[in-house]
């Protein structure tokens, strides 16, 4: 039994400057976990609802007042003093306390900071690694480290829309050690920002998530320019290093229609135009290559290039539990994208993630756009055997906290890098 002595919040602000919530929960033991919750730009429609303050002279909306104001009081008041048996116990009295369907009542940043607050506590109070007791949550041994993919390029509403796909990741495919794939990527990342200073005459300013952002032309020569950057770093495409792709394509869809590079493309056109893009470019991983809600389509997307990259669901599946159901139902995808503040509490973000282990498909854990300088990810990522990790690029201070962390538990448990789905090595 654990009995929660209280639970208090404050409102910071995220990687862009926006507020988002920090929670702190005491034990009656004294122990004391501190967690900040990150926030998304690029939001699926199903996503559990972050209750922001509207209030358009503060922040110009986007304040979290109502937020902390509901862990301070409402939360606290019925949680204080409470035996809690295990983290379900937690989750499960914060979503009948909400008793709405999508938290839009005490707010998905409200409840998740509670839920990621109460875990971190019991682990201190447990005298175990945060990673080691989501591990037991989920019934799990330690066995690897999640292969990382890193951000490179950015488009889409990361940066500004210069380019209409969101984002081109590395994938450091041969490398063996965290450290090594972080070695690599640092080499490429270099070599693209000669690059694209050279062809663009652009610095190094970087999107929401640390990739670069130079004025590219269209998608591809994006990932033309990627291809490059990694021989010019001394690295074999498609074997040192690959390429995944973040095409977040609700963004650029309306009326049934996709308007990508100036075409507008029907569903079947841009599942041949990705096709076309897996024969020409390394590519490994597409993420939401359809529209949130182009269910009809997505079938023939997973049929077309499953066999060789991974069929990836973002906003397609929100890490909601019913959605995922669908698609497997539906052979629509064969991985998950989970974003633990896309369904709100660590509970229901595991049962996401064991429905897709079920289906054999395979995990990404995922950072927001908005970050903190939290490194909770790292250790749920280790946890969880995440078969990858999706962070972003290797600069910004929110995104190097968890590198850094996931280096700190390579150094404390020597875990390998997880293989590529399909591999007998750990390179591609």
């Amino acid at each position: 039994m654990t009995i929660i002595k209280q639970l208090s919040a404050w409102e910071i602000l995220d990687s862009r400057g926006r507020p988002t919530v920090k929670a702190r929960c005491t034990l009656n033991s004294g122990a004391v976990g501190v967690v900040s919750v990150p926030s998304g730009a690029s939001t699926g429609a199903a996503e559990a609802h972050e209750l922001r303050d509207n209030d358009p002279a503060r922040y110009r909306g986007f304040g979290c007042r109502k937020a902390v104001a509901n862990i301070n009081s409402e939360i606290n008041a019925a949680l204080v003093d409470r035996s809690i048996d295990d983290q379900h116990e937690l989750d499960a009295l914060l979503l009948a306390l909400d008793a709405t369907t999508n938290k839009s009542r005490l707010g998905a940043n409200a409840i998740l900071a509670v839920s990621l607050a109460f875990s971190r506590a019991v682990a201190l109070e447990q005298g175990r690694p945060l990673y080691q007791h989501f591990a037991t949550m989920q019934g799990l041994e330690l066995s690897t480290l999640p292969r990382p993919t890193i951000n490179l390029f950015s488009g889409g509403k990361h940066a500004g829309g210069q380019v209409d796909i969101q984002d081109v990741l590395l994938v450091p495919a041969s490398a063996q050690t965290m450290d090594e794939a972080l070695a690599v990527t640092f080499a490429v990342y270099q070599s693209a920002a000669e690059l694209t200073l050279k062809k663009y005459g652009t610095r190094s300013l970087t999107a929401d998530e640390g990739g670069l952002a130079p004025p590219f032309p269209n998608t591809e020569t994006m990932l033309a320019d990627a291809v490059e950057a990694i021989e010019l770093a001394g690295y074999r495409a498609g074997h040192d290093v690959a390429l995944a792709i973040d095409v977040a394509s609700s963004h650029f869809y309306q009326d049934g229609v996709y308007n990508l590079d100036h075409e507008q493309l029907t569903s079947s056109a841009l599942i041949e135009r990705l096709a076309s893009w897996l024969r020409r470019y390394p590519l490994v991983s597409i993420e939401d290559g359809l529209a949130e809600d182009d269910w009809d389509n997505w079938p023939a997307l997973y049929t077309r290039i499953s066999p060789q990259a991974l069929v990836l669901g973002d906003d397609f599946l929100c890490t909601n539990p019913a959605r995922i159901q669908r698609a497997i139902a539906n052979q629509a995808a064969n991985a998950l994208l989970l974003k633990v503040n896309q369904i709100g509490t660590l509970s229901e973000a595991a049962r996401a993630c064991q429905l897709a282990r079920l289906a054999q498909w395979r995990v990404t854990i995922s950072a927001r756009s908005g970050e903190t300088e939290d490194d909770w990810l790292a250790d749920l990522a280790v946890g969880w055997a995440g078969d990858q990790i999706k962070i972003g690029s290797i600069t910004h201070g929110e995104r190097l906290a968890k590198y850094n962390r996931l280096l700190e538990i390579e150094n404390e448990t020597h875990l390998p890098l997880a293989a590529w789905p399909g591999t007998s090595l750990r390179g591609i």
